[in-house]
């Protein structure tokens, strides 16, 4: 695995952009319903998926939203990095087999309280997603 560089809090500043891709395929699919016990046929079964309003099979929608936490809470480098909150708002459907790109932008800066707000979106493509907004405690930078 190559070494990040890490992004405590004093390196952070508005308007910061980070990103995360990752394919979502069916293997992982199936287990994120094994993991969280959401086995809705929407996500498992095609059949009865194309039976409904999306066509066919797609992702979980807090699948593709896993993206954004492990972008924001292991991809900026820092051990320890505390989510406080994430507001989601889902817009289309990814369907398996799906590269789904997460980003963040930096929006807000609390020193006070070492957090950060970020901006959040994830899209396939140019099609977005989910957006939404993410509160997280950065840690300082070790004295």
């Amino acid at each position: 695995m190559a070494q990040r560089k890490a992004r405590y809090f004093e390196d952070l500043k508005v308007g910061d952009t980070f990103s995360y891709t990752r394919r979502i395929g069916a293997k992982d699919v199936r287990g994120f319903a094994e993991i969280s016990g959401d086995d809705n046929p929407l996500h498992l079964d095609e059949r009865f998926a194309r039976t409904t309003r999306f066509g066919g099979r797609i992702v979980h929608g807090m699948l593709t939203a896993s993206l954004i936490s492990s972008l924001v809470g292991v991809k900026l480098g820092v051990p320890g990095v505390i989510y406080l909150g994430q507001t989601l708002n889902f817009r289309a459907p990814v369907r398996p087999g799906d590269s789904v790109t997460a980003r963040a932008v930096v929006k807000r800066r609390e020193a006070k309280r070492s957090r950060v707000t970020f901006e959040t979106v994830c899209s396939v493509g140019d099609r977005v997603v989910i957006d939404g907004e993410a509160l997280v405690i950065v840690p300082p930078r070790p004295a």
